[in-house]
């Protein structure tokens, strides 16, 4: 039996989406509609208040189009599938990450297409979530230099917690709840800490691994640290992040 997927419908004709609700509805038994928004601010409020596997997203609405919305969004931890008129959005659509293109009539073969695939991704990413065990290594004794203004100061790796981009400066954080601001980048941070057990978990964070306590499911999910920060995984990062505790 296919996983149930939660999915809201964002379009903003009537009757476009009572067809659309009316094919999964029959065609597509393992899709939970959770909700219906006319525009991108009924769709934020829709996003932001339930855990989504899936929107299927109109292009063209008033006051804003899809992409308008998924940057609204930011780190997006759903599938979209994209429902429109025009073909001329598909690379703009290719290039916001889509899962699927659906051209307008929907043919009822390609919509259950899309869902199947979508349905695939969600149960690999469910699989490989249910792989992590306990960490693979211990903490790994180390040392890093941070530039100051008269030199430089010297910080046990195994104190940071996690580090944040700024700009072109990065926060390091530390397990005595103090804070370094260095101006380096997270990139750079990231190269020096290769060897010490730090995952790159968003393009803002670097997580030490060690330090996680746990993960919570989702497209990309989040991790808990020992001081009980959490902080979002995003997709591209996940599998690199449980390779760590297979």
């Amino acid at each position: 039996m296919n996983m149930k997927l939660n999915a809201i419908i964002v379009e903003d004709e009537e009757n476009s989406r009572l067809i659309l609700r009316n094919y999964l509805t029959k065609y597509c038994p393992n899709i939970s509609i959770l909700g219906e928004a006319a525009n991108v601010e009924e769709a934020l409020v829709l996003i932001r208040n339930n855990d989504l596997d899936v929107v299927f997203l109109d292009v063209e609405m008033p006051y804003g189009n899809a992409f308008d919305l998924l940057d609204k969004v930011g780190d997006v931890n759903f599938e979209t599938i994209f429902v429109t008129a025009y073909n001329h959005y598909a690379i703009d659509a290719l290039n916001a990450h889509a899962s699927y293109y659906l051209m307008k009539p929907i043919s009822i073969d390609e919509l259950i297409k899309a869902v199947d695939y979508v349905t695939e991704i969600r149960t690999k990413e469910d699989a490989l979530q249910d792989q992590v065990l306990v960490p693979k290594t211990n903490v790994v004794s180390g040392k890093i230099t941070i530039p100051q203004q008269d030199g430089f100061e010297v910080i046990e790796t195994a104190d940071i917690m996690y580090c944040k981009a700024d700009d072109n400066y990065t926060e390091i954080y530390l397990n005595n709840n103090k804070k370094k601001l260095v101006s380096k980048t997270l990139k750079y941070i990231e190269e020096s800490l290769k060897d010490s057990n730090f995952a790159r978990v968003h393009k803002s964070y670097l997580v030490n691994v060690n330090e996680i306590v746990k993960y919570v499911k989702g497209k990309g999910g989040s991790v808990v640290l020992s001081n009980g920060k959490e902080i979002m995984v995003s997709a591209s990062k996940k599998s690199d992040l449980l390779s760590y505790f297979k």
